[in-house]
């Protein structure tokens, strides 16, 4: 079954008791048990819920993975990876990530013992110097947040297995249509849904995908054990998000294409980072393991003052300035400040997060429309 067809189909059935086409908003806290401690598979929606359950399969089958979860929020789900590791574990992390997973290492789970590195992933080499015996996960995003810089997953997937330790890979940027690291060697697929999956800014969710039945049943645990759960509606709006989610990366990335191509040519702009462009030190890691270069750009300015960031931000008409991506609708950030305020401004700069670093969240309007609102806010 092809990609756009999975996105519609899999894991949605016509409801039995009415025919109804689109999974039903089970909105229960409860559910009937013919006798004591016999049910027909729901009990308490904690525990499991036929809506969520029916997303839980929809990006399982996406993922080309056998086990889906889905949490509360992306945050949510990266928690519930973490807890699987006791006092004196080690993690390996990629130095260019999302500011609520370093916040969420450094802040929560390092003062409960478990020891963080960060290490630049581009060369995967520079990994094995920090794995000990007690390290037990790699944990990558690629495309990074915010710089775009690529990873190549089944190198990491053949050090990890190597030695031993699970591979995690934060997908949210590319998305299932755009990139399955499963396929590539990776042993754990997380996604913040409230992105593209969802697609509509109207939902916050965190999913996780797994093959191994044994790591499954860990996660299902935590899941049930944690109770960050989603509600049935927010599933239900992500089940109809998702049935265009083929048709709505494939505008992304070429209204990408298009911005990233103008803003390179711009005189104001310094820099841009999309992988999509040849000269991108990703760009052919990128063609090999994504099937296009996704809907997210970044940018420097020539002076890299913040103030010219924030008065460029302050003149779009079209690009709004908010938190979050993967929308319909364009969106603009100033990681400094925002998505990645939570780390300190040394490291910041030590990852190549400067003070002009604007990042866009292509939408879906008209092409002409956006590049218009780039040509006069930039004018």
């Amino acid at each position: 079954m092809k990609f756009g067809t999975k996105a519609i189909h899999a894991g949605v059935k016509a409801d039995p008791a009415t025919g109804a086409i689109m999974t039903p908003v089970y909105q229960t806290s409860t559910f009937v048990h013919d006798s004591p401690g016999k049910h027909r598979g729901f009990e308490y929606s904690r525990i499991q819920n036929p809506t969520r359950k029916a997303l839980e399969d929809n990006l399982a089958a996406l993922e080309n993975g056998r086990f889906g979860l889905c949490f509360s929020s992306g945050v949510a789900a990266i928690d519930a990876i973490i807890r699987l590791f006791r006092p004196g574990d080690e993690i390996i992390s990629a130095a260019d990530i999302y500011g609520g997973s370093y916040r969420l290492f450094t802040k929560v789970f390092a003062s409960s013992g478990i020891r963080f590195h960060f290490v630049p992933m581009e060369d995967p080499e520079k990994i094995r110097p920090l794995i000990t015996a007690k390290t037990r996960l790699i944990w990558i995003e690629t495309p990074t947040n915010p710089l775009m810089k690529i990873i190549d997953i089944q190198k990491v997937a053949d050090i990890a297995r190597e030695h031993g330790i699970l591979l995690a890979v934060d997908n949210t940027f590319a998305t299932p249509f755009l990139q399955r690291p499963l396929e590539l060697g990776a042993d754990i697929v997380m996604h913040s849904v409230t992105k593209y999956l969802g697609g509509h800014s109207d939902v916050v969710m965190g999913a996780v995908v797994v093959q191994e039945e044994g790591l499954k049943k860990r996660l299902t645990f935590i899941q049930q054990a944690c109770g960050a759960i989603p509600g049935p509606q927010d599933c239900f709006l992500v089940l109809r998000g998702i049935k265009t989610l083929h048709v709505r990366m494939e505008r992304h990335c070429a209204n990408a294409e298009q911005l990233a191509a103008f803003l390179k040519a711009h005189d104001a702009v310094d820099r841009v980072f999309w992988p999509g462009l040849c000269d991108h030190p990703g760009h052919e890691t990128a063609a090999r393991q994504m099937d296009d270069f996704g809907g997210m750009i970044s940018f420097t300015l020539k002076g890299d003052r913040k103030e010219d960031a924030f008065r460029l931000m302050n003149r779009f008409q079209l690009f709004t300035i908010a938190e979050s991506l993967g929308g319909v609708e364009s969106l603009c950030g100033h990681p400094a400040t925002m998505s990645h305020a939570a780390i300190p401004r040394e490291e910041r700069l030590r990852s190549g997060i400067r003070d002009s670093l604007i990042r866009l969240s292509t939408g879906i309007e008209d092409i002409g429309d956006l590049i218009a609102d780039l040509r006069q806010a930039l004018g």
